[in-house]
Order: structure tokens, then sequence, then C-alpha cells
């Protein structure tokens, strides 16, 4: 799962980043403008943001932001205040937490929230002979432990995450690598491809399907993928 955390102070953006964790990996923005646009231009799983922020505050961010994404928003920040509570849950914000904050607590909170808005949000997915524990990163066929790192792994879980549900390779891109990021698209079919031949060395290549002219869907359904929409690479 993909984070972005839009924090001025660099240290707690770091704090909130490492007890987050467990659940993804956190990419930071430093000020309300430059946190917006990133929401507008990359995919994230939930955003966590201060209600005091520079150049543009968290309310306003938050207001700009429920008109575009249902993305979950946690509120985290100093500012403890009753009527700032009730005017950012009235914003849209999913909770309002008060740092310092009990780590354990701000994680499970974070869960909660998760749960509400991804069916599939969980900490191991297990289909068949496959696993995959989300938490410690690890993917195995049969018990046996899969080499898949990087960039790789992180296409592999949002595959597996959205699985049953075509994603096009735009999406992928945006969400893997990032709307401004100096790599082409068409990284995104190379390591399709090559995820696909480790997929296959287990006998599990047939899970990862691109349909043709479309994107890409990780299928565990009973049910086959139409022969006429399928294209293996």
């Amino acid at each position: 799962m993909k984070f972005l955390t839009i924090e001025s102070n660099k240290n707690i953006a770091d704090d909130l980043a490492r007890v987050l964790s467990p659940l993804g990996e956190s990419v930071n923005a430093f000020d309300g403008e430059e946190g917006l646009y990133m929401s507008e231009v990359n995919d994230y799983d939930m955003i966590v943001i201060d209600a005091v922020l520079p150049k543009l505050n968290g309310f306003a961010v938050l207001e700009k932001l429920r008109k575009n994404t249902l993305c979950p928003v946690l509120i985290v920040t100093a500012l403890d205040n009753v009527d700032k509570k009730v005017e950012g849950l009235r914003l849209g914000a999913d909770d309002y937490i008060v740092h310092p904050y009990h780590e354990q607590e701000l994680l499970a909170r974070a869960e909660a929230v998760l749960r509400r808005y991804n069916n599939n949000f969980s900490d191991i997915y297990v289909h068949e002979d496959i696993k995959m524990d989300f938490r410690s990163k690890m993917f195995s066929v049969n018990g046996e432990y899969v080499k898949i790192s990087g960039k790789m792994y992180d296409l592999l879980e949002h595959l597996i995450r959205n699985r049953n549900i075509i994603i096009s390779k735009e999406q992928l891109f945006n969400r893997i690598w990032g709307f401004d990021s100096e790599t082409i698209i068409t990284v995104t079919e190379v390591y399709v491809s090559k995820l696909r031949k480790i997929l296959d060395k287990y006998g599990v290549k047939h899970y990862l399907c691109t349909i043709k002219n479309i994107g890409y869907m990780w299928h565990d359904k009973d049910d086959k993928v139409e022969k006429s929409t399928q294209e293996i690479i």
C-alpha cells in the first residue's frame, strides 16, 4: 500500500512513515500546495494531513481533496481543539488524531480506516497454494519463498490487493512509479513480463492476466477470463 503524508516537519513525517510502515510505504509532501498536487497526479491508499501547513492549511487541502477523491484521510496534528476536530470531520476526514500520539493506537486507527474503504484489506492473502504476507512483504508458493522485491513487489501487491479488477497500464505506472517519474510508461510492460516469468517458474503465472488493449488483472476467481480479451505476454 502507498500513503501520502502532508506534514511540514520532516522529523514528524519520518515518524509517521515509520509507524505506518507495517501497512505500506509513505511519501512526503512538506506544504499544502505540494500535497494537493501530489494527491491529484498520483494514486494513494490513504492520505495523512497536518492541520497546520504552509501555503495551504490542512483543512483547505481536505476540502479540495473531497471534491475529487474518496481516498481515506487522517488528520494527525498538534491542534487539540474541539471546534477544529469537528471542522475536520465535517470536511470529510475519516479520523482526527492529536499528537503526541500512542504509536499502536495510530496504527490501529489507520488499519480501521483502511478496512472500511478496502474490502481486500488484510495482513495476509491466501489462495490455493499462494500466500502473500503484506506486512513482511513475503510471497510464497507451496510454502516456498519467492524472491520478489522493489518495484516488482509493489506491482504484485497492488494487483493482488485489487484482485479481479482490471487496472490500466497508466494507473499502474502512476501508482508504482509516479506521474512525475522520469521513467517512461513502457517500464510497466517490462516489469509485468519479468514478474510473469518469475511466476511461471512456480506454475502460477495464469493468475496474472494481460487484458488486451486495456490493462492487467490478478484473476483468482473460479470463472475464466474470456480468451478473446486475454493476451499473455
